[in-house]
């Protein structure tokens, strides 16, 4: 059973107050900013956590393995494409995550990317900086009677599907999951979303069958001129077959929030690329859903050890 002395790792610095209130049982211990596979191996082996909350860095079946007691991994967010699923599930490792917890803060900051692009926000604020003043040769592209494109229309696409109708864009998705579609958007195959879309935005989660889904074939369909923004996933995309696209005019712009590998550290491909805007996978860190991811990591840590403890077995 969990007593005082269990641990639980989180792999960061920190967790919300409001995270560690839930967790005054247990030893929380940290495995520190961007933990390798090392550190958090030797960290397991040394405390022996029954549970992990993961914010940094990847979980596969070494670590597990380094904790006999762990019982559950919880995702701080909702992608758990870090965690080796299938290794988790031999072990009867409940892998938990908290979808949606940050969804309003991912959906802003596509909008942000999306306007920085369209309205060449970055670009002029860098052209008056150096002198230059481009009032009478600049022209911006307007959103309204442009059409929004999204891949996933999850608690994040749903956000971004609606705030697109508000700017009086015709709105596209393609889910094949998705069990209804709200008014504010078109069902569509994915094929001829890229063609009609003069804005693609990701939404989806990595797995096999999306790995890489935005590559040379898929990026051939872009309308000219067409911008891509990222706030899902890296491996999502071939990142050289983007470059390409960038550097011959297919899309205009792109805007990334997530990488392949992460950190992103120069050197890197996108460092020389004028037309890509980066930020470091912060979309869905915000004041407020730090907290949120914070306390449904915890209760989704709680939740399955009093499972465990009242059936008297691993966690399923």
């Amino acid at each position: 059973m969990t007593t005082s002395s269990s641990v639980i790792l989180v792999t960061g610095n920190d967790l919300a107050p409001q995270a560690l209130n839930l967790l005054t049982e247990f030893r929380i211990v940290y495995a520190g900013n961007q933990p390798d596979e090392d550190t958090l191996f030797q960290l397991c082996q040394q405390h022996n956590p029954v549970g992990i909350i993961v914010r940094y860095g990847k979980i596969n079946a070494r670590i597990m393995d380094a904790a006999p007691a762990l019982r559950v991994i919880s995702k701080h967010g909702s992608g758990i494409d870090v965690i080796d699923q299938k290794a988790a599930a031999e072990r009867h490792i409940s892998v938990q995550s908290a979808p949606g917890a940050n969804a309003a803060a991912v959906a802003e900051h596509t909008w942000a990317l999306i306007l920085a692009c369209a309205k060449s926000v970055i670009t002029l604020d860098q052209r008056m900086r150096h002198g230059y003043w481009d009032k009478s040769t600049h022209k911006s592209i307007d959103l309204e009677g442009r059409t929004l494109g999204l891949v996933g229309l999850g608690a994040i696409g749903g956000r971004v599907a609606r705030i697109g109708r508000a700017f009086g864009m015709k709105v596209l998705a393609y889910d094949p999951f998705a069990k209804t579609f709200p008014d504010e958007c078109e069902s569509s195959s994915l094929d001829d979303l890229l063609q009609q879309s003069d804005v693609i935005s990701l939404h989806c989660p990595l797995t096999e069958q999306t790995r890489q889904m935005i590559n040379a074939e898929k990026l051939a369909l872009f309308k000219k001129g067409a911008i891509l923004v990222n706030t899902a996933r890296g491996g999502l995309i071939d990142d050289d077959a983007l470059s390409a696209a960038l550097k011959n005019g297919t899309v205009a712009w792109a805007a990334l929030d997530s990488f392949h590998s992460e950190p992103l550290t120069a050197p890197h491909i996108w460092q020389n690329v004028e037309n890509v805007i980066l930020s470091p996978h912060i979309g869905g860190v915000s004041d407020n859903s730090y907290v949120k991811m914070g306390t449904v990591a915890a209760r989704n840590i709680l939740d399955v050890l009093a499972v465990t403890l009242k059936e008297g077995s691993p966690a399923a």
